[in-house]
This record gives structure tokens, sequence and C-alpha cells, in this order.
């Protein structure tokens, strides 16, 4: 395996938060009977399969490709999956219109030039429609959080849209492992690797934290949802 203890618990922290960022947004949406809320929660479940795709690919030593193929299949359709409840959520805020759509990175950027079964093609086509759809869910929640704040806490959104952060800095380390340090991929690379997976972990955690600021708010409020943040 290529990757460090630390870097391991980076990686599985990142996929843990995620999982519990799901359950509790689907605790978040049953507390205040949202079944568009719960059916978000429900829709995140995807993208936190296709982390353990990327975690079994790591385990392989990088060396299946399919897991690395199957983790992107799954990531796109997470994406739509996450659109698609967005959008969902939309139409139940009155007056609300759905048509803002742009462009950015997928989920779970895999860094360096791997191989895939799929062909480079393929794969980046994968990549380049899925960071489509991934912006436009981003540009929905910023919406939503705009006309009904109680639905997604401020933390929350900026958690999402963090992940953007963590996509520039692995870009940008993946330059300068392969480029300057002179590693195969930014997986061998271990420092710079785990470095850039901890913004991915900060912005899981962000999450996490955003939605159990809303249920801890709507507990003590005694059932409304009027944002505090």
């Amino acid at each position: 395996m290529l990757l460090s203890l630390p870097n391991w618990l980076i990686h599985i922290s990142s996929s843990l938060e995620w999982g519990i960022a799901s359950l509790l947004m689907y605790r978040y949406g049953t507390l205040i009977g949202r079944k568009d809320v719960q059916r978000f929660g429900l829709f995140m479940i995807p993208h936190w399969v296709g982390s353990w795709f990327i975690l079994a690919y790591h385990i392989s030593g990088d060396a299946v490709p399919v897991l690395l193929d199957l983790s992107e299949t799954v990531n796109l359709l997470g994406s739509i999956a996450l659109l698609y409840a967005s959008l969902g959520i939309l139409k139940t805020i009155k007056g609300q219109s759905t048509a803002s759509i742009m462009a950015a990175a997928g989920l779970f950027l895999i860094s360096g030039r791997p191989q895939s079964y799929m062909g480079e093609d393929i794969f980046d086509l994968i990549l380049q429609i899925s960071s489509v759809v991934y912006l436009s869910f981003l540009v929905t929640l910023v919406l939503i959080r705009k006309r009904d704040p109680g639905v997604f806490s401020g933390l929350t959104v900026a958690g999402f849209w963090f992940l953007l952060v963590f996509i520039g800095v692995t870009v940008f380390f993946m330059y300068l492992s392969t480029e300057v340090r002179g590693f195969a991929t930014l997986t061998h690379d271990d420092l710079l690797h785990g470095s850039a997976e901890s913004l991915l972990t900060i912005s899981n955690l962000m999450i996490v934290l955003g939605i159990h600021r809303q249920i801890k708010q709507f507990k003590k409020q005694g059932g409304s949802t009027a944002p505090k943040d």
C-alpha cells in the first residue's frame, strides 16, 4: 500500500464524516417533517459509496484501475442525485426558480494520471460531466440558503463549497509532485497527498457541524427552524 498510517486516517475520516453527514441530514429532515430534506440525506449515499471505492483502490496500491472507474461512475451518479434532491427542495420554496446552472469539479478527485480501464478520454469525460453537475448543485444550495435559511445552515453550504478549495490545492500539489518532486502520481507523494486530502476532511467536517448545529437549534427552539447563523 502506498499510503502511510496518518494518510490512511485522513482518508478514512473523510469518508466517515460524509456518511455521518448523510445520517444527520436525514435525521434533520425527519425532525422538521420535510421529506425533501430526508431525500437529500439519502441521496448523499452514492458519494459515500464512491469514497470507499477510492479507499479500496488505494488498498490495492493503485493497481486495480476498475475500482477507480467504479468510483468516478458512482460519484457522477451521486452528483446527479444531489442536484436532483436540491432542485426538489427548491420546488417546495414558493416562487423559486430552478434555472441556475454552472460548472465546477467532482467530489472525489484522483490525482495524477491514473490508469483507467475505460480509457483516458472516457474517464476525463465522466469527470467533466460530474464537474458541471456538482457546481450546478452548489448553485442550488446558495439559492435555497437565500430563500429558506432553515433548510441548510451557512456552515453546511460553506462546507460543500469548500470542496473547491480541496480541488484547487490538489491540482496544484499534483503538479508539484509529478513535475517538481519527481513522483509518478500525487498518491506516491505521501506528504502532499495527505495535506490535500486533509482539506476534504475539513470540508466534510464543516458539513457535519453545520447539520448538527441545525438539529441542536431546532431542539432548543422547540420545533422552530428559524436560523440563527
